[in-house]
């Protein structure tokens, strides 16, 4: 191999890693304004069609529980009534078409004691796994985990940083 051969390879290597990371980033971004507008197929269908939400509140299996969270009458109270789901950039891991992103989360809601106030409702380690199938990346499992002092929750998000 030349040289030169070996240079374009090597840049196509990391350019595609680079459209990886993109396209998982814009995944994750669009969660949260997907979420707070209620736009319930936009969050189904950033998870594969049997993947896993697994919240500290309980799991959702599926695209068709996710949809159900989203037009759920607790969902519908938060957003009609002021809420935002607030996520750190994530750190990402590739490997093949796997990938593991970490970061945080907050939920902020409008204070009802404070009309022009807001207040962290709560925050939370997250664990997103990915697949790329036919080309684009999807959730296959996202885990949350309460920071309350809980050791899971450390450990969830030392497993997405350490080697």
């Amino acid at each position: 191999m030349t040289d030169s051969t070996a240079l374009i390879e090597s840049l196509l290597a990391r350019v595609e890693l680079l459209e990886d990371k993109l396209a998982i980033t814009e995944l994750l971004t669009t969660y949260s304004p997907a979420v707070d507008s209620g736009s319930a197929d936009e969050v189904a269908n950033l998870w594969l069609e049997d993947g896993v939400y697994d919240v500290d509140t309980g799991a959702m299996h599926g695209r068709g529980e996710l949809r159900a969270m989203v037009h759920s009458a607790s969902h519908q109270n938060w957003i009609m009534n002021g809420a935002a789901h607030m996520m750190t950039p994530a750190h990402i891991r590739i490997d093949g078409n796997k990938a593991v992103a970490t970061c945080h989360s907050q939920l902020v809601i409008k204070d009802p004691e404070n009309p022009t106030g807001f207040k962290v409702l709560r925050i939370t380690a997250n664990r997103w796994e990915l697949i790329k199938t036919d080309g684009e990346w999807k959730v296959e499992l996202r885990t949350n985990a309460l920071l309350d002092g809980r050791p899971e929750a450390r450990a969830l998000l030392a497993a997405g940083v350490t080697a």
